[in-house]
């Protein structure tokens, strides 16, 4: 591993904190991931980005701000890419999967927030995420109550812009997230001095539609049902880094795993024995390192085949209309498309239980896990009606709740070993 040390320092981390969770990161990705039999070859090079996950993506983003260009930090699947890479900038998930930063965040958050808002709070007051460090401004967006009142927080310790994403999903709230994404267009020119044309606008959303076309490949080898080409885990990681990587190269790397992917489809080769109980994975976001449910669901005898989350479908689903030749037709095709997302904070939210019981159906599932990060109040709610339409369906459903810790791993381990085997009689 190359020495970052001296990069860690420049960006005012805290390097004893930072190095306890540098100790820890690495066992827990092997028992994870290098544990696994027969996997892709093309997930070598996600092994690699996890194996310097703070040291080389970051030293690209602090190069790039060498040459002019600005960092955009952002929480949630609604922020418009493609309008900061028009402007000559590039943007870094920052959401927090892990206990490690908790604690930093229940100093400034109450205990009972949201584990995936503590930790973000978190890695940034305590400085131990250097893509917090990097980032010359943050975005947040209104999806929650927690998030709002932590970008409060964020925003008295550094530029932090917030868009406010609407609560229903009528022809005039549309228009209110169009209008929405023309403002956040003027602050991205303010931030990176540089104007948004038609032309720049038109090849980022050309360049970021790529990335999810690459991304929904991998997913589309995941539904056949003779063959399980690439484990939940695996899957997963890959959208996880797609959240922070260059989207050319994301999308490179996603479409190499996918020829390698339905390679192993054609021949046959399968990552899980024949008849293992295939689920779909629903409910809050799993943030990178949070891997703890895919990794206790496919070592007790099922297979994840399908993420419909944030972290997810969501992320790839749908692209955004490319015809547009004006700013204005382009802030509405991004608009259209966005909108298309069914987060649990859009009420009425029919759309996510309609996606949910259609992916049941089209990755061929046997049953369903809903699981929630324990405080969040949306998905909690939304869980008695994705639940009874599963069961009209006749698809079986678990409900789960955890949060990052691992103190309730055995607990889950045994309701989801009950719920394979129930998915067996």
């Amino acid at each position: 591993m190359t020495d970052y040390r001296q990069m860690w320092t420049d960006l005012d981390m805290d390097l004893d904190t930072h190095d306890q969770l540098c100790a820890v990161l690495p066992d827990a990705f092997g028992d994870t991931y290098l544990s696994q039999d027969n996997r892709p070859e093309n997930m070598a090079f996600y092994d690699f980005v996890v194996s310097e996950i703070h040291g080389v993506r970051p030293a690209e983003l602090i190069e790039l701000q060498k040459q002019g260009g600005k960092v955009f930090g952002t929480f949630c699947v609604f922020v418009p890419d493609e309008v900061v890479i028009a402007c000559g900038g590039t943007v870094t998930g920052l959401c927090g999967g892990s206990q490690f930063w908790v604690p930093a965040g229940e100093k400034v958050l109450p205990s009972d927030t949201c584990p995936l808002v503590k930790a973000s709070l978190g890695a940034h007051f305590g400085k131990t995420c250097p893509y917090f460090s990097v980032a010359d401004v943050y975005v947040g967006e209104t999806t929650c109550d927690a998030k709002k009142k932590a970008y409060e927080i964020l925003g008295a310790d550094k530029r932090t812009y917030v868009m406010d994403m609407p609560q229903m999903k009528r022809q005039k709230d549309v228009d209110k997230w169009t209008g929405e994404i023309a403002d956040f267009a003027a602050e991205v020119e303010g931030v990176t001095g540089r104007a948004l044309t038609p032309e720049n606008l038109g090849a980022a959303i050309r360049l970021v539609n790529e990335k999810r076309r690459a991304l929904a490949r991998v997913f589309e080898a995941r539904k056949v049902t003779n063959c399980i080409p690439i484990s939940g885990k695996d899957a997963l990681l890959m959208v996880q880094i797609a959240f922070f990587d260059d989207p050319a190269r994301c999308a490179e790397m996603a479409n190499k795993l996918a020829d390698e992917l339905e390679q192993r489809v054609a021949d046959g080769v399968s990552v899980f024995p024949a008849g293992t109980k295939r689920i779909l994975v629903t409910g809050t976001p799993l943030a990178i390192p949070n891997w703890k449910l895919h990794h206790i669901i496919e070592t007790s005898g099922a297979a994840v085949v399908c993420e419909e989350m944030c972290t997810g479908t969501r992320y790839f689903e749908n692209l955004v209309d490319e015809g547009a030749d004006t700013l204005e037709g382009q802030f509405k095709a991004l608009s259209e498309r966005y909108m298309k997302n069914n987060c649990a904070c859009f009420t009425p939210n029919p759309g996510r239980v309609e996606d949910v019981v259609r992916m049941a159906r089209e990755y061929h599932v046997d049953g369903v896990i809903d699981a929630n990060l324990k405080f969040c109040t949306l998905y909690n709610v939304e869980k008695p009606s994705l639940a009874a339409a599963l069961e009209a369906e006749g698809i079986p459903v678990l409900a789960l709740e955890t949060d990052y810790a691992d103190n309730d791993a055995e607990q889950l381990r045994t309701r989801v070993g009950a719920f394979v085997e129930m998915l067996g009689e």
